[in-house]
């Protein structure tokens, strides 16, 4: 099963591809591409909202030049789909039945013989 992140902003169902951060004693918000990780005092944000995001009067915002990157799917997925692959291609062929001689049944894919 895999797991993406959403953004965090209320309403919003699109998949985050940046994170957001704040450096209070600084008095500055940094937008930067997704964290490896969800942290609790950073939020994950859509690229509309990463890139449309304002900060209050005396704040400064650093942001990530150019483009976010799609998020990577972590070795897990990866795994999970390798694992699945496997499987189905160990699945035992159940018992061949007559009708299946005839059409020239494969696994799941029948060849269906012309009609005369």
């Amino acid at each position: 099963m895999s797991y993406v992140r959403r953004c965090t902003r209320t309403g919003c169902q699109r998949s985050a591809v940046a994170t957001l951060t704040y450096a209070y004693s600084d008095l500055t918000a940094v937008v930067g591409p997704l964290a490896s990780f969800a942290e609790p005092h950073s939020y994950d944000l859509c690229e509309e909202h990463a890139v449309n995001l304002t900060v209050p009067r005396g704040w400064e915002v650093v942001r990530h030049v150019g483009d976010f990157p799609a998020p990577i799917p972590h070795a897990d997925d990866l795994e999970a789909l390798a694992d699945a692959v496997r499987e189905a291609a160990r699945a035992e062929p159940g018992p061949r039945s007559d009708a299946d001689a005839l059409t020239g049944r494969r696994g799941h894919l029948r060849v269906v013989p012309p009609s005369f």
